[in-house]
């Protein structure tokens, strides 16, 4: 509604609680450990506000810290909440402080909640002519909601906000008047505040009585009217329900100092923030929110000083010769080497075969290191010192070039230090360079000792060094037409960045190295981690070939699918529609079908019809069905039948996919371009993308390898339940084996629904499922759910005191460990808040099982490797998706690869129970699987 006089007001802690725990699963964390979850989702919220929005007033709205009003009406006002979170506490100083720093008011008003200071605020705003914005989540704000004071509802899972006015407020409580929403909060109570209502009355009969009688006082005048299960309950807690009304009524008669008016944003103080920033190390924010041009950067490097300039402009154009000139740039003592001529090469090459260890980096045209070309080499062995080796863009004059280094980087006796160094194994393979010896990667080493934070050279330079290297688009510029080429840098400047990244890497890996040493991880970094490596270079450059012909079938096969599921779509509705546009989509199903009453809308007053939205009801029309299986149909066609062929790489008719090692941080391996381990197996039509996947030739077949639920392996093994551990020795289904148990029957009695449930609970039960949980999963009562888990515990009781033991090791410790040693730290471990504390004790749980069985395939992918070089086999392994390995094989090969498989995988460390492994063999990978 637009209006000069705009006013948003902010509900500060129900939008710091939505950003706290939107990031819940995944926490964001900075090198100091400070959660910032909170602090770094409510500035993003607010700048939404301000850059769409654009108030012309604004303010943030705080509870007191102590006692309001209410508390005094009634004691135990909010009595049964949670404790805050730690983090939220700690949080919120900053947030005040970043507020203060936008020059933006906040309202804190002792014995007042933050809803009675917006509810009066907006009251007075509205009588001045405001349109009033109230920034909450929160529906007790409903019963302000006029023409003039909105309810700004954020977005929420990828949907738009929502902005309600009286319209969607009386099709949401089903009232006339939004004051009656009042009314229906007092009978319904609110268990999250300890207001209690009328006990036995819930959402839907108090919604149906209002509408019916108005109000709670009408009620009581009609009694006579009502059910007599309902009069009793009215009579029997009278008092208690006027009570409810009167502690959910939003005072409108609070006592402010400031004018609506007043309420004006002033000039932004970006030294403050940028401050605030850096110690948050919002560093995407910074850029984006305080403008350009700050002061010349000073930073420091082992005690000396130094200051870069900054370029002027974002807008900075390329000089007339085409080349980006960075030579201007000051940097802290250093001796950095241009190496061209023959004899300078030979003179480093010296220098270098008589060390045992040296840093080296690649310098490309590209990010995909197995299509980009070289344009230099840079060389570090001691702090401020580096060399950079240009190499020219003729394939052969680059190879000449390399030769003089070739046999340094191939020899077996000298470690190899570098940043992601995988990449630069790959960019030399292309020139016939096969680096060996030991690695060192520092990004691998950071990733050991901090599996939750970032690890990129720039972030490492920073915390370990207190240095803030050139960045790359200070050197090509940002991404866009004005963007440069690597070979179009002026080579005085690409020296000076080439070997800074080298020489910063050595830096790191002194400092890496020995906290590698201290914390006990450097076993477990060099003999799995350092390894892996080779192993991933080798199957990321073998690649895995793919039929588009297969996919290009099954294509029209699926969108043909999807336009038959379209027909019986518009059939249901009665009309054609555009299925894509979530306009038409939902006013066909909520004005012209009603497949419900009071359907949630967007902030542009469109219907919502995101899948979370339908997923909730879909029983309620045969359509939410439909229109959910459609939209599969489409995910599937676009990610992954249409996408994959676009992967293919043309000289070699294969996708090469890049395995990552440090995302996850249960330690897990992860892919990219594409993310194979994401293609859906659980249902047939995912399924049917694995037919594509293909050998290498006619004379080569797929041979899938993949462990037998090994989780459930390693919980007989790390619980040393001794009727799981049988179960396992027997070679029973341990599914089957868990549902006798817990049903206390023979084996052989065991129905296929009762091996289900018990297959759910065994799985479930390790990633620390509830009742609830199970409940949902398996479609049963919560009582049957909670009888499952009771009889799953009574079945294998020592893996219930596994669970509680490394809950309470976890606080005790502040991290969890994997049978190899790999950590995973818990901050949240000793939280107050049971939701946080919740997931990190799931975590405390899971970690060490998904992380040892993570060790477990690394060190089989390794020995399995060891073993082809040994033994000359010609067979390449080609791809790792969670526990199963998939080898493109030579045909004549078959049954020794089956062997060193089944034996490397087997037998890649001792167990109390066997470790097994299911083979399969055929011409694409789902006939092997």
């Amino acid at each position: 509604m637009p209006s000069e006089k705009k006013l948003f007001l902010l509900d500060a802690y129900a939008l710091i609680y939505r950003s706290y725990y939107a990031f819940i699963r995944n926490p964001r964390v900075n090198s100091k450990g400070k959660n910032t979850s909170a602090i770094f989702g409510f500035v993003n919220t607010l700048e939404e506000i301000l850059r769409r929005e654009k108030p012309s007033h604004i303010a943030v709205v705080f509870d007191p810290p102590t006692p309001t009003f209410r508390n005094e009406l009634f004691p135990e006002y909010k009595a049964n909440r949670e404790e805050t979170p730690e983090d939220i506490r700690k949080s919120v100083p900053y947030i005040k402080k970043i507020i203060e720093a936008y020059k933006i008011p906040i309202l804190e008003i002792p014995g007042f909640e933050a809803d009675d200071v917006l509810g009066t605020t907006a009251t007075i705003a509205e009588k001045q002519g405001f349109v009033t914005y109230m920034m909450t989540p929160d529906k007790d704000f409903c019963q302000l909601v006029s023409d003039k004071i909105l309810l700004y509802k954020p977005s929420r899972s990828g949907n738009e906000a929502e902005v309600w006015g009286p319209g969607e407020v009386r099709k949401y409580f089903d009232v006339k008047d939004p004051l009656q929403v009042i009314d229906i909060l007092g009978l319904w109570g609110d268990a999250s505040d300890n207001v209690p209502g009328a006990p036995g009355i819930g959402e839907v009969t108090s919604k149906k009585l209002i509408s019916e009688f108005g109000s709670i006082e009408n009620l009581f005048k009609n009694l006579d009217k009502l059910k007599p299960k309902v009069q009793e309950i009215l009579i029997n807690n009278k008092e208690q329900i006027f009570l409810s009304k009167n502690l959910v009524t939003i005072k409108r008669d609070v006592p402010l100092s400031i004018e609506p008016g007043e309420l004006q944003a002033g000039e932004m103080n970006v030294q403050e923030l940028k401050v605030l920033f850096e110690e948050l190390e919002f560093k995407t924010l910074m850029q984006r929110i305080i403008p350009e041009s700050p002061p010349a950067r000073e930073t420091a490097v082992q005690g000396i000083l130094f200051v870069e300039p900054l370029k002027e402009s974002k807008e900075e154009k390329p000089q007339e010769t085409g080349y980006k000139n960075l030579s201007s740039i000051e940097t802290t003592e250093h001796r950095y080497h241009l190496v061209v001529s023959p004899e300078d090469r030979r003179q480093l090459f010296g220098q270098l075969e008589k060390l045992r260890s040296f840093c080296f980096d690649t310098e490309t045209s590209g990010l995909d290191a197995r299509i980009s070309g070289l344009v230099g080499l840079s060389f570090s062995f001691q702090a401020h010192e580096a060399w950079y080796v240009p190499v020219p863009e003729d394939m052969n004059q680059a190879k000449e070039i390399l030769r003089d280094f070739k046999p340094l980087l191939e020899n077996q006796g000298i470690q190899k230090v570098g940043q992601n160094i995988k990449f630069d194994i790959l960019a030399l393979k292309k020139y016939d360079v096969h680096v060996k010896g030991p690695l060192f990667d520092t990004m691998l080493a950071h990733y050991l000792l901090q599996p939750d934070l970032r690890h990129n050279l720039n972030y490492l330079a920073e915390i370990y060094l207190g240095y803030s290297p050139v960045s790359i688009e200070e050197l090509i510029g940002k991404k866009g037409k004005n963007q440069f080429g690597m070979r179009d840098v002026d080579l005085e400047a690409i020296k000076e960045y080439a070997a800074e990244d080298a020489d910063i890497t050595w830096q790191l890996k002194e400092k890496l190295e020995n906290e590698l040493n201290e914390s006990g991880l450097n076993k477990l970094f060099e003999e799995i981690e350092m390894p892996l490596v080779y192993v991933l270079a080798e199957m990321e450059w073998a690649g895995i070939r793919l039929d588009r012909g297969i996919l290009e079938s099954y294509a029209v096969e699926l969108n043909t699918e999807a336009n038959k599921i379209e027909k019986e779509i518009f059939d249901m509705a009665g009309e054609q529609f555009n299925l894509q546009s979530p306009k038409q989509l939902g006013e066909v199903l909520f004005e012209r079908m009603k497949v419900i009453s009071n359907p949630a809308k967007t902030k542009t007053n469109q219907y919502s019809t995101g899948e979370d939205v339908l997923e909730k009801i879909a029983d309620k029309h045969p359509v939410i069905s439909k229109i959910l299986e459609y939209r599969g149909l489409k995910k599937l066609i676009s990610t992954y039948v249409e996408a994959l062929p676009k992967l293919v790489n043309t000289e070699t008719g294969k996708i090469h996919t890049s395995f990552n090692q440090a995302i996850a941080s249960t330690g897990r391996l992860s892919s990219a371009n594409p993310n194979l381990q994401n293609i859906p197996i659980r249902e047939e039509r995912g399924r049917e993308i694995r037919k594509a996947f293909i050998p290498s030739g006619e004379n080569h077949i797929l041979l899938a390898a993949d462990y037998s639920q090994i989780e459930l392996r390693l919980m007989a093994h790390m619980s040393k339940d001794e009727a799981m551990i049988q179960a396992f020795m027997n070679m029973e289904d341990i599914h089957a084996a868990t549902a006798a148990k817990i049903h206390g029957i023979n084996l052989m009695d065991v129905s296929r629904e009762m091996r289900s449930q018990a297959k759910t609970a065994n799985f479930g039960i390790i990633y620390g499922i509830s009742a609830f949980g199970l409940s949902q999963r398996l479609n049963i009562s919560r009582e049957e759910a909670k009888k499952l888990i009771d009889g799953y515990f009574a079945s294998y009781p020592a893996v219930k005191t596994y669970m509680d033991n490394n809950i309470r090791e976890a606080r005790e410790k502040g991290f969890v460990e994997t049978i190899m040693g790999r950590r995973r730290t818990l901050p949240d471990i000793n939280s107050r808040n049971a939701v946080v504390r919740g997931l990190a004790e799931r975590n405390a749980i899971n970690a060490p099982l998904q992380g040892s069985a993570a060790d477990i395939i690394k060190l089989a992918m390794i020995n399995i490797l060891n073993r082809f070089e040994k033994e000359k086999i010609q067979s390449k392994l080609v791809l790792q998706v969670h526990d199963e390995l998939v080898f493109d094989v030579l045909k004549s090969e078959l049954e020794t690869v089956k062997q060193i498989a089944r034996e490397e995988m087997e037998n890649a460390v001792s167990l109390s129970v066997p470790l097994t492994v299911d083979l399969g063999a055929g011409n694409n990978w789902l006939e092997a699987h």
